[in-house]
């Protein structure tokens, strides 16, 4: 934790934000077992209970859907997510839970939307979570945002504040917001634990307005201490200060 207090020290703190009044998480990794976030029954109950101690009143949990490494399927997810669902009626849990997925884009992806075998939340809405390589920008960004809009579904962005080729292009964010992505920003980006140039992309995202979802991307229980440091942080309050969240209409 000492890095974490390094990074702290000089932030002013404002009383916690009562998470209940975000509703929703959209973002996390609480399945056992299918990717790099919970890997037992036990430390997915063990993050719910903290998300509940939040204030969350329900989780979209979104596990990685990669090609190469994660070859989650709708079928493995929502079998997890069952046995999630009656571990927390077994325990006295009071949050609800769903899944969805967190898409990886690449080739397997585009594949997925043809065939419609994708994960979505908000019903009617049809959002689509999608994460991009952290190295390099894809080459074929705009023709799979293409493809999932002309396809009936609503593209969302994980964590855009953490894509680096972008930190000094503005404008490529500007291009995604006018493609009609919605963007999500990670709770951990506001602490500056993902670093000084994640922090300030992330304030910037809110200084314009430009934050569609907040998710804690919480796979463990040092993510859980990031989202007991951000809650006191002037810009998270800001940005949940935001009446057009999607988190609090889900």
């Amino acid at each position: 934790m000492g890095f974490l207090k390094k990074i702290f020290k000089k932030e002013e703190k404002l009383p916690p934000y009562d998470l209940s009044l975000l509703n929703v998480d959209v973002h996390s990794h609480f399945i056992p077992g299918i990717d790099d976030g919970a890997q037992t029954i036990e430390e997915s109950l063990d993050l719910l209970r903290k998300m509940q101690g939040f204030g969350y009143k329900k989780l979209i949990t979104t596990p990685h859907v990669m090609e190469d490494y994660y070859k989650n399927t709708p079928e493995i997810i929502l079998g997890g997510l069952e046995k999630v669902k009656k571990a927390i009626e077994e325990n006295g849990l009071n949050i609800e839970i769903e899944a969805s997925a967190e898409y990886n884009l690449d080739t397997g992806f585009e594949e997925i939307i043809k065939e419609n075998k994708l994960l979505t939340f908000g019903g009617d809405k049809k959002y689509v979570l999608f994460e991009l390589s952290f190295y390099n920008e894809p080459k074929r960004l705009k023709e799979v945002i293409w493809e999932l809009s002309t396809s009936g579904f609503q593209p969302i962005l994980a964590h855009v504040e953490r894509y680096p080729y972008w930190h000094k292009k503005w404008d490529k964010i500007e291009d995604i917001v006018n493609r009609d992505v919605k963007l999500q920003v990670n709770i951990g980006s506001f602490t500056g634990v993902y670093g000084l140039e994640v922090k300030n992309t992330a304030h910037r995202l809110v200084d314009e307005g430009l934050v569609d979802l907040i998710g804690s991307d919480c796979h463990n229980l040092r993510h859980i201490d990031m989202i007991k440091e951000a809650i006191c942080l002037p810009y998270f309050h800001k940005a949940c200060g935001n009446p057009n969240l999607i988190n609090k209409q889900l």
